[in-house]
């Protein structure tokens, strides 16, 4: 199937996926074979999820020593139509084409690249952590594979999901894309906690000044 070909199904699920691995690695500038290796795990869970629709969010959260989020990278996921399984490697009549998502994958990676001058920048210590977290649709729960191990998820501590953020967090919208299948769009939420450090650090700053 050419690039100018309108997306399959399955070719939508894959092109998120590798977007979202990609994302994570800018993010994190991960390097460490171990950490990538973790990652790539992850992410092929993820896409197992999605291929059958049951994702809502994808989460990544970054915290601290004491467990505590101080942001999250949110992936949020919409499925835009029903596809039999017998047709999931058709291409969809309305959907984008590969190239014109590669192009919108591109742009998403450009305004990440920008988002760390909009944030307030607190101390990073070098005990920070993070974790990926799946949000199911109300009713999913995560899919066992026939003939094989259990899906690879424990249940994320509540603080650390989308549900868990106070009134206090901030969020920054980065961009979105309806693919004409499944539709992405991606925001950075700063928590309560890490905009609270924030005003202590310039407090600070301000009191040497004077």
């Amino acid at each position: 199937m050419t690039s100018d070909a309108p997306l399959s199904f399955n070719q939508a699920v894959r092109g998120i996926s590798e977007f979202i691995e990609v994302a994570i690695h800018n993010i994190l500038y991960s390097r460490h074979p171990g950490l990538n290796d973790y990652i790539s795990g992850a992410v092929k869970a993820v896409s197992d999820e999605l291929a059958v629709g049951n994702v809502d969010k994808v989460i990544m959260v970054i915290k601290n020593k004491e467990e505590v989020p101080l942001e999250r990278y949110i992936f949020a996921i919409q499925n835009m139509i029903q596809v039999e399984h017998f047709n999931k490697e058709t291409s969809v009549e309305e959907a984008m084409t590969a190239s014109t998502l590669g192009h919108y994958f591109r742009s998403f990676l450009v305004k990440l690249s920008m988002i760390e001058s909009e944030l307030g920048q607190y101390p990073l210590p070098d005990d920070l952590s993070f974790a990926i977290i799946l949000e199911l649709k109300d009713d999913k729960a995560p899919t066992v594979p026939q003939g094989k191990d259990p899906p690879p998820w424990v249940p994320a501590s509540t603080q650390h999901t989308t549900a868990g953020a106070s009134e206090g967090a901030e969020l920054h919208m980065l961009r979105a894309v309806d693919t004409g299948i499944i539709s992405l769009s991606l925001a950075v939420q700063e928590s309560e906690q890490k905009l609270e450090l924030e005003k202590q650090k310039n407090s600070k700053g301000k009191q040497k000044a004077t």
